[in-house]
């Protein structure tokens, strides 16, 4: 197994990114250049989560009484379904369920100040910039507000929905970075990344980015058995766990 790469600090990127060839004209009149440290993340059986960095300049000084920025990233939609679990004869059995569609599979947004700060409300939920901007509204199952309560707590906790977790920092008043974790249990696909320059409560410029999460090795392997041979990938489940049970009472029977 190859040792991991080792890290480049933010201050490396930015001054790679200063250090790009382009058009002088080009990058005098740009009011927002923006980029990421990687385009693509591998997810292996010893993947524990990673981190992105996005990273750019700006023509106008950033900070308070000048220009702002949104970081806004957003992973594969896919629907979802939450249970509520209820009590029978002692027994914790599914009960009610709502499903919801087009739910992304990862979301986050992080700026240089509070998104609801920076932006008319309006023109923030056009945008479902912010949790409470995305439209959870469950298409069939159970309506209570709990179920759309749940599905919040159950993406938070994960780690997959993220809101203002980490502030975009800004260096030398024109560069600025944010480090989007991405947590162990992200889900492979397209990712789109969207930064957007915001100047007196206005949106002026934006820049559309993106990356790609993607099973290697093993784990590709085991996910591709999964998806086209279920019913294999259900046997070796059960026999893996059958082995293991039987490793385990010969390990305690012999202490």
């Amino acid at each position: 197994m190859r040792p991991p790469r080792p890290r480049r600090p933010a201050w490396a990127w930015l001054l790679l990114l200063l250090a790009l060839p382009g058009p002088p004209a080009l990058a005098q009149t740009a009011p927002l250049v923006a980029r990421l440290s990687s385009e693509r993340v591998l997810v292996t059986t010893a993947f524990t989560g990673e981190s992105l960095l996005v990273f750019g300049s700006t023509e106008e000084p950033l900070g308070p009484g000048g220009d702002e920025v949104l970081v806004i990233a957003r992973g594969p939609d896919s629907p979802f379904v939450v249970r509520r679990k209820v009590q029978v004869l002692g027994m914790w059995l599914n009960g009610p369920s709502a499903r919801f569609e087009g739910i992304p599979s990862f979301y986050a947004v992080a700026g240089t100040r509070p998104a609801w700060r920076l932006l008319p409300e309006g023109e923030r939920q056009a945008r479902q910039i912010g949790l409470d901007a995305l439209p959870l509204d469950n298409r069939s199952g159970a309506r209570s507000p709990g179920f759309r309560a749940a599905l919040l707590d159950l993406k938070k906790g994960s780690g997959l929905w993220q809101e203002d977790a980490a502030e975009v920092e800004i260096a030398g008043s024109r560069l600025f970075n944010l480090r989007l974790p991405l947590p162990a249990s992200v889900t492979p696909g397209a990712y789109r990344v969207e930064v957007l320059l915001v100047r007196s409560r206005q949106v002026i410029a934006t820049e559309a980015l993106g990356f790609t999460v993607e099973r290697t090795g093993t784990a590709a392997s085991i996910s591709a058995m999964a998806r086209e041979e279920p019913a294999l990938y259900a046997l070796g489940c059960i026999l893996l766990a059958a082995f293991a049970g039987w490793l385990g009472s010969v390990v305690f029977r012999r202490s």
